[in-house]
């Protein structure tokens, strides 16, 4: 166990916050650090084949020990960590023989992690937890991912009498901000399918992920002395608030769940002559996902047709882009990689937990992109924030589901 916990600390404690407002890959510079870190690792343990390309794409090969024809599978997870909250200093607490009760993270600021509002922490009552400080997030969303899949390979080159055909392992760049598979080379990767360790809870097993689209929406205003605005001043915070009003009221994060879609609004920053509204659009269904994007349009057609006499030009100047898809249309085909994954839960005693996935993915990027790649848990829960934490028996147990997969591979 103590291994797996100095491994997993000597990822999360190297900064690599990825920025959406960057256009260089990585986004941040600092991500090479544990992207250099990882390469070293690799070598040392022995893989084959390690390269890491100008964008700092990992790659690496552990040989087949099997003298029969078997398929090529991948393990793929990222290392930069989300812009939602800051990566920078972080400080673990290992949270040894957990009793069920409210967990201190930070006294001075008065910050706990408590059963009574997270309630999955009582899965986990007499395990080993790593939580943050209080003060910045913990980075298992996707270093716990890291962490199982390196301690596979080193555990599979150190027990040769576990067989297993040729697999390939991945680390990518950005993935919190969209990016991960953008510049992923899947013909130099050279797998049959592959599988993302970037799930939460123990057991969880996903081949199923929202539609997503991001928009963009500007509001113009005409600024007048408010003494003598009657008529004439046209206040485009208030034009955004109007937009906003116009969406679904109960279709929104905090009200779905399950297949479920929604409109989230993360960022709004305006003044009186021009406001910008950025919205993101989820769904599992293709053709309410597209209906979804049609009603921003409408909306902002509504706006334009009832302001286009005062204000004399579109008002409201609406983007919309698509992010990724369901990658459900790509893995069904080959189902098979979802039933290995399955069986190689339940030979460890681990009770799968087949669901859609509530976010995006790499995998799903990757399926469209020629990969099948379902995700498999990695352990980890309330990720992006100072919440966040990981029972070191869920990294340990997801680090046996890989080895056990690279076995039934062999000889399903």
């Amino acid at each position: 166990m103590q291994h797996i916990i100095d491994r997993f600390i000597s990822y999360v404690t190297i900064d690599t916050e990825s920025d959406p407002n960057s256009s260089s890959t990585p986004s941040t510079e600092k991500q090479w650090d544990l992207a250099n870190k990882l390469v070293e690792e690799l070598k040392a343990m022995g893989m084959q084949d390690v390269t890491i390309d100008e964008n700092a794409y990992i790659m690496a090969t552990l040989p087949s020990n099997v003298d029969h024809e078997v398929p090529t599978i991948g393990f793929v997870s990222h290392f930069d960590t989300t812009p939602d909250f800051t990566g920078a200093n972080v400080k673990p607490q290992i949270i040894e023989n957990y009793d069920g009760k409210d967990i201190i993270l930070n006294a001075e600021q008065n910050i706990v992690l408590s059963p009574n509002y997270f309630e999955d922490l009582l899965l986990y009552k007499g395990q080993t937890i790593i939580t943050t400080d209080g003060t910045t997030l913990l980075g298992a969303d996707d270093k716990a991912g890291i962490t199982e899949i390196m301690s596979a390979m080193e555990y599979l080159i150190q027990h040769p009498e576990i067989k297993h055909g040729k697999i390939r392992v991945g680390f990518t760049p950005d993935e919190e901000i969209g990016r991960g598979a953008h510049k992923f080379d899947v013909e130099k990767f050279g797998c049959d399918w592959a599988y993302t360790m970037d799930g939460s809870q123990i057991g969880e097993l996903e081949y199923e992920n929202f539609n997503a689209a991001g928009a963009k929406i500007t509001f113009k205003g005409k600024s007048v002395h408010p003494g003598y605005a009657k008529g004439k001043m046209i206040n485009s915070m208030l034009l955004a608030n109007q937009f906003i009003s116009s969406l679904p009221s109960n279709e929104v994060p905090e009200k779905t769940t399950d297949y479920e879609g929604f409109f989230h609004v993360h960022h709004l920053n305006g003044t009186l002559e021009e406001t910008v509204l950025e919205l993101i659009i989820r769904d599992h269904d293709k053709e309410i996902f597209e209906a979804r994007k049609e009603l921003i349009h409408t909306i902002a057609n509504q706006i334009n047709t009832q302001y286009a006499k005062q204000f004399g030009e579109d008002i409201c100047i609406a983007e919309v882009k698509d992010q990724y898809y369901n990658m459900r249309e790509k893995v069904e085909p080959v189902y098979h990689i979802v039933e290995i994954a399955e069986k190689a839960m339940k030979e460890l005693n681990i009770t799968p937990i087949i669901k859609p996935i509530r976010g995006g993915t790499d995998g799903s990027q990757l399926s469209y992109k020629g990969l099948p790649c379902p995700n498999i848990f990695a352990g980890g829960h309330n990720f992006h924030g100072k919440y966040e934490y990981v029972p070191v028996e869920s990294m340990i147990k997801a680090t046996e589901v890989i080895v056990k997969i690279a076995e039934l591979t062999a000889y399903n």
